[in-house]
């Protein structure tokens, strides 16, 4: 017969009673005080030290008891593969609130239902993304990132470039709230410009070092 390691989690200060309420089931489950391993973090954190030295101490035939499910896992997910890093050292898991060993039959379909669940879940989810993105195909548009300037923008950014004189690039893409690069390939899309930014950016860079040289004459 192997070891019976506790663990016992709260999120929040304040929650002493909890945590004493937590002990107090695993010690009378047979888990001696001395293997609990207790801590105080939020459930979402991925970071939880406690549990993983919990984790590391299991050996084959060994059982990690909790005294309630959702003080150990923070989805499905993640209960699911807890169970599976403890199956994987010859342990089992056992639940106190909900009578479940994973060692049993019973136990072991539980899991199994749980990752039936989630398989279920995962599957609406895609189903649900597949048809939002053929609705959204259907109305014209196709799925990913949106465009970072709308065809009357594009327009704008074209009339404005071409008014040589009151703006240059720069201006444009302030103005428009977007990057140089999108108003170099609009303008590139448009025909109205023939070299690409990084061309472009030269010749400003070297138009902006003559004019300082003058300058400085």
């Amino acid at each position: 017969m192997g070891r019976k390691i506790g663990y016992a989690r709260v999120s929040t200060g304040g929650q002493e009673i909890g945590l004493d309420w937590q002990i107090d089931q695993l010690t009378r489950a047979g888990v001696k005080k001395t293997d609990i391993y207790s801590e105080h973090i939020t459930g979402t954190k991925a970071n939880r030290p406690e549990l993983r030295n919990a984790l590391r101490t299991l050996r084959e035939g060994d059982q990690l008891v909790v005294a309630k499910l959702d003080r150990l896992a923070r989805s499905l997910k993640d209960l699911l593969d807890l169970d599976a890093e403890i199956r994987t050292k010859g342990a089992s898991l056992v639940l106190l609130d909900s009578n479940i060993d994973t060692a049993t039959s019973s136990g072991r379909l539980f899991i199994s239902i749980m990752g039936a669940a989630a398989e279920f879940e995962a599957a609406l989810v895609s189903e649900r993304t597949r048809a939002a993105l053929a609705t959204t195909r259907a109305r014209g548009r196709q799925g990913g990132r949106k465009p970072a300037l709308t065809p009357a923008q594009k327009r704008q950014a074209i009339q404005m470039y071409q008014e040589n004189d009151r703006w240059t690039v720069a201006q444009i893409a302030g103005a428009l709230h977007v990057s140089r690069a999108t108003i170099y390939k609009t303008l590139n899309q448009a025909g109205a410009i023939q070299q690409n930014p990084s061309q472009a950016e030269g010749v400003g860079t070297q138009l902006i070092h003559a004019l300082t040289a003058v300058h400085k004459l």
